[in-house]
Formats: structure tokens, sequence, C-alpha cells
């Protein structure tokens, strides 16, 4: 496009960059249709076990392909290359690192890319532009040690043809920490294609949004609370873009009495930055498109939906359908429904009035501006009942 300066291709964003997408800031495209033939890769998380990984060296090289062997730190390479040549003998091995001499760098890394070894034992500067079909098993000892981004980046450099890839991340089990672990488990959950997207947000869930207005890549914004920062950053974007609803039309928010226990329960998500981070999107949907992948998202990350969140999802929809009628409080009780509108005024008024005279709608409207639906409610019917309502009266708007 003509209009565009600058655009940003990247498979995993880190934390700023896709908080900016999520707020607005930036647009934000996704591809995700994988080259054809290409395959997932398969991962691994578990201790550093010789029987297996020996397993994998030999599979690896028994049907011609090459294997990487990633190290978090140079110290760590000459115990691992006596790992290696213990656990295959005969297994030719190439040493690459950040601190060999330059020549010396490219000419290991181009035989490797000739074929003239079967193991690269080397440290994360094959985190990108690496393009070897051949080579579709991957060893990371300390797989901890990485971020999250780091682990995703480094996995994609296998499984760029058309066989199967294999990617193994050994972890010292008893010294994880609960970061760590949660890296890992979402390296092992998200090993289908296109999944870049989906690790970036646990990413963002993981280490915070960072700091938009400095350098800060991750971090969470400690000083104003997440939700007071992302509401004021909606608003100066909208503003910045001269968008419709910026201004002080904007600025209220319905009141909903439906006597039903909306949360998200600690049992359901224990981590409460992930909970917050939830909470966040839940109040950012805008569509029932939206709502629904959240709770296609919900269901796949932490199984079905209890009752306490399922009524969270139901009343963030009655809310947008609220400000779309602009329902300033909505009342649901024992003997039916209450609502009152923002300068009372009805966007309708003519749609309105028809339904006042349908006298089998069982809607009437009281002196002090209140639209009254009279009927018995109990309880676990007033969330569902107040959807009806909203919903009709959305018709009439539309």
């Amino acid at each position: 496009r003509g209009h565009i300066h600058v655009l940003t291709l990247t498979a995993t964003p880190i934390p700023r960059t896709l908080q900016m997408a999520l707020a607005g800031v930036r647009d934000m495209s996704l591809i995700a249709t994988p080259p054809v033939d290409r395959l997932a890769i398969r991962t691994w998380v578990g201790a550093w076990d010789e029987v297996v990984l020996a397993h994998a060296i030999r599979y690896e090289c028994h049907r011609g392909g090459q294997i990487f062997c990633v190290s978090p730190r140079i110290s760590y390479l000459p115990r691992l290359h006596d790992r290696l040549s213990g656990m295959h003998p005969q297994a030719r091995i190439l040493t690459a690192h950040g601190r060999l001499p330059p020549m010396e760098l490219d000419k290991a890394m181009q035989e490797f890319a000739d074929g003239e070894a079967d193991i690269l034992l080397t440290t994360n500067i094959i985190e990108s532009g690496i393009d070897l079909p051949r080579a579709n098993t991957m060893l990371i000892h300390r797989a901890d040690l990485f971020g999250l981004a780091q682990l995703y980046q480094l996995r994609g450099r296998i499984g760029r043809g058309k066989q199967r890839a294999h990617a193994y991340l050994t972890t010292p089990q008893a010294k994880l920490t609960a970061d760590a672990k949660r890296r890992l488990d979402v390296m092992q959950t998200l090993d289908s294609l296109g999944a870049g997207f989906s690790l970036a947000s646990y990413d963002l869930d993981i280490r915070g949004g960072g700091n938009l207005l400095g350098d800060e890549q991750s971090g969470h914004i400690r000083e104003v609370g997440v939700e007071l920062y992302q509401s004021m950053l909606a608003t100066a974007v909208k503003q910045a873009k001269g968008a419709k609803g910026a201004g002080d039309d904007a600025d209220w928010s319905p009141v909903l009495n439906l006597g039903a226990t909306v949360l998200i329960p600690e049992s359901y998500v224990a981590d409460l930055s992930v909970r917050l981070s939830i909470y966040r999107r839940i109040a950012n949907i805008t569509s029932r498109d939206d709502q629904d992948a959240l709770t296609a998202e919900l269901i796949d990350r932490f199984g079905a939906l209890p009752n306490e969140v399922g009524n969270l999802l139901a009343v963030m929809h009655i809310k947008r359908l609220c400000l779309a009628c602009r329902v300033t409080r909505l009342d649901a009780g024992p003997k039916g429904i209450s609502m009152r509108f923002l300068d009372n005024r009805f966007a309708a008024p003519d749609a309105l009035l028809e339904l006042l005279a349908d006298k089998t709608s069982g809607f009437t409207a009281t002196p002090d501006q209140k639209l009254i639906l009279a009927k018995p409610l109990p309880k676990s019917e007033r969330i569902a009942a107040a959807r009806q309502v909203m919903e009709k009266l959305a018709r009439l708007v539309e």
C-alpha cells in the first residue's frame, strides 16, 4: 500500500510489539497458512536422557538428516561435545559460537550446510537466518535458560522441508522456576503449524506488555495499573485517529445488576497475571465472533467453562448491547427487568413507541423514564432474560 511506510514481519512478536497491535497503535495481519507439505514439529520436554537422545541422533543420521545441538552458554560446549561423542561415536560434530573468529565460524557453518557433519554443536547464534532442510532434529540443552520467543525461533530452524522434525528440550527438572516451567509447557502444547501468534500471546501473559513510551520490551505497567493504562491508551489512540466515539459521549459504562456471580475462579485459572490478562481481553471484546473465539481458546487452554465464567461472558455481551442501545442501567429481579437510557433518549424512539403500543410485548414505560418488562424471573433465568430483552432492543436500533 502506498500509505504504509514500515512493514514488520516476525514469527514471534515481542510483548511490546504485540501489545501495540492489540491496543490499536499498530495494525496487524496474521499469516496462518503453512507452506505446502510442511509438517508440524514434534516437541519433547524432559531431563537429559542419553538413551532417548542417542536414539534420536541415530534415527536422524539413518534417514540422512542432520542435528542441531544448542546450548545457552559457550562454557557448556566442551562437555556437550563429550556427551554427544559418547552417545554416537560415528557422528561427525562441528562447533560454532559467537566467539570464534569470523572466518572460522563461516567455515564451520558452510561445512555443515554442505553436509560434511552430522551434528552442529552451537549456541543460539542460529536463532535466525538459517535454512537447512536436511536438519530435522534439534537438541536444546538447558532449555529453561532461553526465553519463549527464543525457543520458538530455535525450533523454527528445523522442519523446513517435507520431513517430520523433532525438537528435544532438556532441563534440570529439580531447578525449574515457575516461569520457566510455563514457557516449556507452552512450547510442548503449541507444536502446530502457525502457532507463533498464540505463543506470542502466552509470552505477553508471562512477561507483560512492556513500556510503550520507553525502550523496555517487557514488564508490567505498575504505576497506574494495567486496566487504567489500557483504558487511557485506547482513548488516546481513538482520539489520535479521530475515531467516532472518542469524545465525552463514550465516557460512560452501563451498570448491570443481574444477581449472578461473574468472575474467573482461581481453581479455573490459577495464575494471577493470566487471569488479569483474560479479564482485560474479555473487557476489550467488540463482537460476538471475538467472544466465540475467546471462549473456544479458554476451553482449549483450561477446560470446560465454569458457570461463573459463562456468566461473565454473557454479561459482557449484554453490556455491549447496552452501549449500542444507550442503556445506562439494567436491573433484573424476581419481578422483571427495568432499564434506564442515557439522557432519557432511546436511539430509535419511533420503534420503541411501536413496541410499547403492542400490548403483547409486556413492555411498559414509567413516569420516571424507565422501560419495564414485568414477568416472574427466577435467579437462574435473569441473565438469559436480560440478553433476550437487549437483543430485542438492539434489533429496534438496527
